[in-house]
């Protein structure tokens, strides 16, 4: 199997981390592209008519895009353990909103990144950087007694996407007013599959 990934992206990250925590880092092959949103890679494209990272390409079988998909699969194939049926709901929903911290924080840095100058829109920023503070006050009001829990795919979802806000967005201090979910991630983040993820 091939892994279409970008080194920066934290949704790809995600597929890596569960590679690296199932023990299947050799299964799969690494092929990173360099692609945005106005200037789609001709591999990304083929892989995912969306053209986006990642995509998981299979010798046998149509390949497999976006990233819960992939992760949903490459946990039955290899049976790690991460979606556990006794609390796969709020294993769900804890990765979806790990991710939507991750949507909102690539759409901040493709409004720079991508837009001419003129035309970037601060309030579109800032609105995006509203639902990231929301998402995060909730884990750490909310949802710190599951982090705390035995790992399963919401707790590399949701390291992913507070790498990702680090990496992007550091001067936004996403920590300001999450001290619990600091902590926890302190400890996630020296973990041996975060630390060889680590975006570049």
């Amino acid at each position: 199997m091939q892994l279409i990934s970008a080194k920066a992206s934290p949704f790809a990250r995600k597929v890596k981390v569960v590679l690296h925590e199932a023990g299947q880092t050799d299964t799969v092959e690494i092929v990173e592209r360099m692609t945005t949103a106005t200037d789609t890679d001709p591999e990304v494209a083929a892989a995912n008519p969306a053209g986006k990272i990642p995509a998981l390409i299979r010798p046998d079988s149509p390949t497999l895009y976006d990233s819960r998909v992939i992760c949903r699969y490459l946990d039955a194939t290899f049976g790690a353990g991460l979606y556990p049926d006794s609390r796969l709901w709020e294993t769900l929903t804890l990765e979806a909103t790990a991710d939507a911290i991750m949507d909102a924080a690539l759409l901040m840095v493709y409004e720079r990144r991508v837009r001419p100058p003129e035309k970037v829109f601060e309030g579109w920023i800032e609105a995006q950087w509203a639902k990231v503070a929301r998402c995060v006050q909730a884990v750490n009001e909310r949802w710190m007694s599951h982090l705390n829990g035995p790992l399963d795919m919401s707790h590399i979802a949701m390291g992913c996407a507070l790498g990702y806000l680090d990496f992007r967005l550091g001067d936004r201090n996403w920590r300001a007013d999450a001290g619990a979910l600091d902590d926890w991630f302190a400890v996630f983040s020296a973990r041996e599959s975060m630390q060889v993820t680590a975006p570049e």
